[in-house]
């Protein structure tokens, strides 16, 4: 049984409202009342509820998922533009390993270097100096296609031999912290940034 009690508060004058703890009871509520009504909203609004407090959840825990911090854990492969601002500075020659050879590390003594900028490439390959264009598509970097460099007869001429003829043509170019690796069917070429 539901007790009827009329309140006049003043927002609503001359309502009626449930008063009793039968108010929840689907048995002692007819389908067509107003009573009837309320019940059904307030469990529509419970369900409504729930659905929004879950779908909040879900949300937040989608977005506390921190993003990757290395390049290479990112899904998509930068842009030419991202790939062109790391490389650009000057980065000192770590080793080389042409194709099918064992990995050389950087003579002792001698520089070798590289630098990118505004699309152009200079290298010292120990005593001799090369230049040219260079351009980023993706994760590709195309030196060349041919560079022009002295011809000096220096003391790791075989050396510098492996390092221009990997360097010259396409690359893919891998950018981690202060690495920067060339790679290609030619050979790999391993870099520290100065």
């Amino acid at each position: 049984m539901i007790q009827i009690k009329r309140d006049i508060s003043p927002g609503l004058p001359g309502k009626s409202y449930a008063r009793h703890a039968g108010f929840l009871n689907n048995r002692s509520i007819s389908r067509g009342t107003p009573v009837a009504m309320i019940k059904r909203m307030h469990q529509f609004g419970f369900s409504f509820g729930v659905v929004l407090l879950v779908a909040a959840l879900t949300a937040a825990c989608t977005q506390s998922v921190s993003s990757p911090t290395s390049p290479s854990a990112v899904s998509a492969p930068p842009t030419a533009a991202y790939t062109a601002a790391q490389l650009a500075g000057t980065w000192t020659l770590a080793s080389i390993q042409p194709s099918g050879a064992a990995k050389q590390d950087r003579p002792f003594g001698a520089t070798y270097t590289i630098t990118f900028s505004e699309g152009r490439l200079s290298t010292r390959a120990d005593c001799n100096m090369c230049g040219g264009s260079f351009s980023v598509e993706g994760t590709t970097l195309s030196a060349g296609p041919n560079l022009a460099c002295t011809r000096a007869a220096c003391p790791t001429m075989a050396f510098e031999s492996a390092y221009t003829a990997i360097l010259s043509g396409d690359s893919t170019t891998v950018v981690t912290n202060s690495t920067l690796t060339l790679s290609s069917a030619r050979g790999t070429l391993q870099f520290v940034r100065n």
